[in-house]
C-alpha cells in the first residue's frame, strides 16, 4: 500500500500520495486539497494494479505527433502509396496541427466533438498552407470524406495510446456527429454517347471504348501492357494499376489485389491490333513504349483532351472513371449477370456491385411485380 502525507503550501494544506507502479518504481502525485480525495486516488491506483488496469501517469504524457508518424509508417508497409497519401495528407494538414502538441491523455471526447464540428464548417485549425486559402478565400466547409479520413486517423492513432496502456479508453470513439456520405449519382452514357464522345476523342478513341465496354480503371487501362492482350479471345489481362502520387508513378496490383481477365468487343479488333503493332510485348498498350510518363493524361487536368472531347460531342462534365459507371449500365441492360459484372469491374463481391449499381436494377422490380401478378392470377384460375 502507499501513504499519504500532508504538506503545507501558499495556499493552505495539500497531500500528497507515495506509491509504487507494478514494475516497482515508486511515484507520487502531488495537490490533493483535502486526505479524502488523496484516499480515493490511492484506492484507485491499488485496485488498477490489481485488475491489471493500471495506467503509467509518465506514459500518458506523449503527445499525438509523437504517436502519428509510429502510426504512419505501419500503415506504410501494409498500403498501396495512393491509399497511404491521403492519410499522411490528413495527419499533415488537419490532424498535426491541431492535435500534434497535445499529450492523449489531455484529449476529451467533447474536444474530439467539437474539432469534427470545426472540420466540418472549414474552421478548424490546419497547416499554414490551409490557412493562408483559408483567409484569402474564407471559411469553406469540408467535404464528409475528408472529415472523416482526418477523424479515423486521430482516432487511430489514439487506439495506439489505448493498446500500449497510455490512456483508459480512445476518448474519439463514439462521436456521433460525423457529416454523412452522400453517394454521388452516377452518369451513364448511352451507345449513341459513347459513339460521340470517342469521335471527339479523335487518337484517344480506342482508350474510351474500352474504358466504356470493360470498366477499366484509368490506372489499369494505362497500366496495359502488349502481352495483356490475347486477341484470340478477345480479353484483356489485368496484372497492374499504375497511379501517380505527386510527381511519381506508382506500379502496384490491380485495387483489390485481384488480377482478372476482362472481354473487349469484337468492333475493337483491329483497333487495338493497331496499338500492339510495332511494339515489343513488354511496351505499353496506351501511350509511348515503356514509359507512364507517355500514357495520355487524365481527366483531371483542367484542360485534358477528354474534357475538349465532352465539349465537342456535347456531353456533361464527367471523369473518365465515369465510364467504369456506363460499362455496368451497358453491361446489364444487355442482360449480364452480376457476378459476370462484378468480375468484370473487379469488384470484392457481387454484393458491392449490388450495393454501388442499385439504381441499374430498378426495372427488376418491375419484372418481379409481374411475375408475382401472373403467378396469383395463375394460381386462383386453377
Amino acid at each position: 500500500m502507499g501513504t499519504i502525507e500532508a504538506y503545507e503550501t501558499a495556499r493552505g494544506k495539500r497531500y500528497r500520495v507515495r506509491y509504487r507502479t507494478p514494475d516497482h518504481r515508486q511515484t507520487d502525485k502531488r495537490g490533493f486539497r483535502t486526505k479524502r480525495d488523496a484516499d480515493l486516488f490511492l484506492a484507485s491506483v491499488e485496485v488498477s494494479k490489481a485488475t491489471g488496469e493500471y495506467i503509467d501517469p509518465s506514459r500518458a504524457r506523449i503527445t499525438v505527433a509523437e504517436l502519428g508518424p509510429i502510426w504512419l509508417e505501419a500503415k506504410r508497409s501494409r498500403l498501396k502509396p495512393s491509399s497511404y497519401q491521403a492519410l499522411d495528407d490528413s495527419w499533415r494538414v488537419y490532424v498535426n496541427p491541431r492535435w500534434g502538441k497535445t499529450p492523449v491523455s489531455a484529449i476529451t471526447h467533447s474536444d474530439v466533438r467539437t474539432w469534427v464540428s470545426q472540420l466540418a464548417a472549414g474552421t478548424a485549425k490546419t497547416d499554414r498552407r490551409d490557412n493562408i486559402r483559408t483567409r484569402a478565400q474564407g471559411a469553406r466547409p469540408k467535404e464528409a470524406t475528408t472529415v472523416i479520413r482526418a477523424y479515423s486517423v486521430l482516432a487511430s492513432v489514439l487506439d495506439i495510446a489505448v493498446k500500449d496502456r497510455r490512456i483508459p479508453n480512445n476518448p474519439a470513439r463514439g462521436v456521433d456527429n460525423l457529416p454523412r456520405k452522400v453517394r454521388k449519382a452516377h452518369r451513364y452514357l448511352s451507345h449513341q454517347e459513347v459513339e460521340r464522345l470517342a469521335t471527339a476523342c479523335g487518337e484517344h478513341a480506342t482508350l474510351v471504348y474500352v474504358a466504356a465496354y470493360t470498366g477499366l480503371r484509368w490506372g489499369e487501362l494505362t497500366a496495359l501492357r502488349v502481352r495483356d492482350v490475347d486477341a484470340v479471345r478477345r480479353r484483356l489481362a489485368v496484372n497492374e494499376n499504375a497511379v501517380r502520387v505527386g510527381a511519381d508513378i506508382h506500379v502496384g496490383t490491380p485495387k483489390t489485389h485481384e488480377r482478372r481477365s476482362v472481354p473487349y468487343l469484337e468492333f475493337l479488333d483491329e483497333a487495338i491490333a493497331r496499338l500492339c503493332d510495332g511494339k515489343t510485348r513488354n511496351q505499353l498498350l496506351f501511350g509511348d513504349g515503356d514509359d507512364y510518363f507517355g500514357r495520355p493524361r487524365s481527366s483531371e487536368y483542367s484542360r485534358s483532351w477528354f474534357k475538349t472531347a465532352l465539349e465537342e460531342a456535347g456531353l456533361e462534365r464527367m471523369t473518365i472513371h465515369d465510364l467504369r459507371h456506363t460499362a455496368a449500365s451497358l453491361a446489364i441492360s444487355s442482360g449480364a449477370n452480376v457476378k459476370a459484372v462484378q468480375r468484370m469491374l473487379g469488384h470484392a463481391s457481387a454484393a458491392m456491385t449490388l450495393d454501388v449499381y442499385a439504381d441499374l436494377f430498378d426495372d427488376d422490380l418491375d419484372t418481379v411485380s409481374a411475375s408475382l401478378n401472373r403467378a396469383r392470377s395463375a394460381a386462383i384460375a386453377s
